[in-house]
Formats: C-alpha cells, sequence, structure tokens
C-alpha cells in the first residue's frame, strides 16, 4: 500500500504544489488528498486543476469552490468579488465538471482520518452537519455554535474523534495540532507554506507531541494576495 499525502489550501499555487509533491517523492502508488480551496486567489487555476487530474487527486469541496459554484449557476444571485471572477473567466469546461463533483467530505478508514475544509460543530454526525459550516467554519462561540471569523475557541479544540479530522480554510502560520484535528492551512498564498501531511500506507495520525514529524512544507515563492 502506497502513502496518503494530505495537502493544505493550495489557491492556485501550482508551482508550489509542484514543488511540495517533489519535496515529498510523491510516485507511482502514492495518492494526493487536498483540503478544497484548489483555486482563487493564486497565479495559475488552471495549472493547479490540471496538475491534480494528472496525478489522480482528490479533494473536498472548499468555500472558494462553493462561491464559484454557486456564481456559475446563478450569477446574478450570486454576485462575486474580483478574484472570484477572475477565476471564473479562467476556467474551462472541464474544470467546472471537477469542481461540480467535489464531496463534502472523504473518509480515509485506513488512517482513521475524515478530510473536510474548514471544520465542524463537535458532537454533531457528519451526515447531520450543515454543509455551510463543513466549508466555513473557524471557531465556536460560548455556546458551542460554529461562527465564521476567528474566535477565541478554535473547533478543534473542542473536537473529541475518533475519526481525526484533516482540515484547511484557517490559515495560520503553523499547523493546527488539536488531540483529534490537523489543520494544514499555513497561508501558502498569502507568502506562508504549503503543508502537507504525509502517512504511510495503514498509518494513523501521530499524537500531538509527535505529529510534526509526519508534516512537510515549501516555502510559497512569494505573497500572492493580501486578501
Amino acid at each position: 500500500m502506497g502513502r496518503t499525502i494530505l495537502v493544505g489550501d493550495v489557491h492556485g499555487c501550482r508551482d508550489e504544489l509542484d514543488a511540495l509533491l517533489t519535496r515529498v517523492a510523491f510516485s507511482e502508488g502514492d495518492r494526493l488528498v487536498m483540503v478544497g480551496d484548489l483555486v482563487v486567489r493564486g497565479p495559475d487555476p488552471r495549472g493547479t486543476l490540471d496538475l491534480l487530474r494528472e496525478v489522480g487527486a482528490r479533494s473536498v469541496r472548499g468555500n472558494h469552490e462553493d462561491r464559484l459554484l454557486r456564481y456559475h449557476a446563478s450569477p446574478k444571485e450570486n454576485p462575486a468579488g474580483e478574484q472570484t471572477l477572475a477565476t471564473a473567466r479562467a476556467l474551462r469546461k472541464r474544470d467546472w465538471a471537477m469542481l461540480e463533483g467535489l464531496p463534502l467530505w472523504i473518509d480515509l478508514p485506513e488512517h482513521g482520518v475524515r478530510v473536510i475544509h474548514a471544520g465542524l460543530v463537535p458532537g454533531v454526525a457528519i451526515a447531520d452537519q450543515d454543509p455551510h459550516t463543513l466549508m466555513y467554519v473557524r471557531s465556536l462561540d460560548s455556546d458551542g455554535a460554529p461562527v465564521e471569523k476567528r474566535g477565541r475557541v478554535l473547533w478543534g479544540e473542542r473536537y473529541v474523534g475518533p475519526p481525526h479530522v484533516v482540515f484547511g480554510h484557517n490559515a495560520r502560520p503553523y499547523p493546527q495540532i488539536h488531540a483529534f484535528a490537523t489543520g494544514l492551512d499555513t497561508g501558502c498564498v498569502y507568502g506562508g507554506h504549503l503543508t502537507a501531511m504525509v502517512l504511510e500506507g495503514g498509518e494513523q495520525p501521530l499524537p500531538p507531541r509527535d505529529r510534526a514529524s509526519a508534516l512537510v512544507s515549501v516555502k510559497a515563492r512569494r505573497r500572492y494576495t493580501d486578501k
């Protein structure tokens, strides 16, 4: 059984994704799983999606895919910002089909892992989670309700698995390492890093004190956006 390489928000940074795959020596038999936000804000949405297709990657749907698809389906009812519009103009028919097929979560039972884009409400079954929460949440309020903005309590601090949840969305300088969750968005498109978790065949995520040994990052070539 090959390795599973789980990668944080790439946002159209094709060169950094290629560099990360080189860094981890991605090869035949390995599989690539993305946490969503494949495009928008970065420089090369087409090239990024082409590379993902080339290596047979899987991905969940991120909030930026959600916005793109809602705009594409009904532009008048779902006006888009400048960066979303620029990406929408660049996408081809096969790109839209790829984005439309993205699920809200991916289970990897051999690793005891569930992949989502943003977060969840602890204690609620995955099938009962609000799709908006899965794509947009960052924090919890004092009552445990999901909050899109950054708050005092990260949802991952309150989540108790199994499964172990691997996610992105909430860009930070370093990976989020919780007891039962790992956040891989380290702000590549903002000039930070693109980060992967590398799991050997059948391996489950390590305890928090050891988990950094399974994480690999490459530095962004430059800062592509400030927002």
